[in-house]
């Protein structure tokens, strides 16, 4: 595993979004432009940290996870991967940074990630996702849950 540069956002409620697929700059900005839209019905200003080097190009969930980990207030980070760029829809890959060290106990932990420990959002759910998991509204395995029953496995938001 490659050791990347450590991440850190500039302002701890914004959603932190790594690019690791540069094959399609215009995606990207596709991406982009879509989470600059407003949340919330368009209630709430889009607050997101990009990061968008190619130093990280192909970097694995493991390696995102180690760069981010200083981070003590993040919850979520999601990855604009391959997928989300060839994606109609971008969905991002939403990844827990939580560890088995952070929860209670080995229960608490298999209950986080029954679904996994990622799963996809389209980009108008990223703050949705962020923000509840920011304040513990709503926990991840819950947003793991809607995104598995969903038919395409991607969570959409409310």
């Amino acid at each position: 595993m490659r050791a990347l540069p450590v991440v850190t956002r500039p302002d701890g409620f914004d959603a932190l979004v790594v690019r690791t697929d540069y094959r399609d700059d215009q995606a990207w900005r596709n991406v982009v432009a879509a989470l600059a839209e407003p949340g919330g019905g368009r209630q709430y200003e889009a607050h997101v940290h990009f990061v968008d080097d190619p130093v990280w190009a192909a970097a694995t969930v493991d390696e995102v996870l180690a760069a981010v980990c200083g981070d003590d207030d993040l919850a979520v980070v999601f990855l604009a991967d391959g997928t989300t760029m060839r994606a109609e829809n971008h969905a991002l890959l939403a990844v827990t940074t939580l560890t088995r060290e952070e929860c209670e106990d080995d229960e608490d932990y298999e209950q986080l990630i029954e679904f996994g420990r990622e799963f996809r959002t389209v980009p108008a759910a990223v703050h949705d996702v962020h923000a509840n998991l920011s304040i513990g509204n709503l926990g991840f395995e819950e947003y793991a849950a809607w995104a598995h029953d969903d038919p395409d496995g991607t969570y959409r938001s409310f």
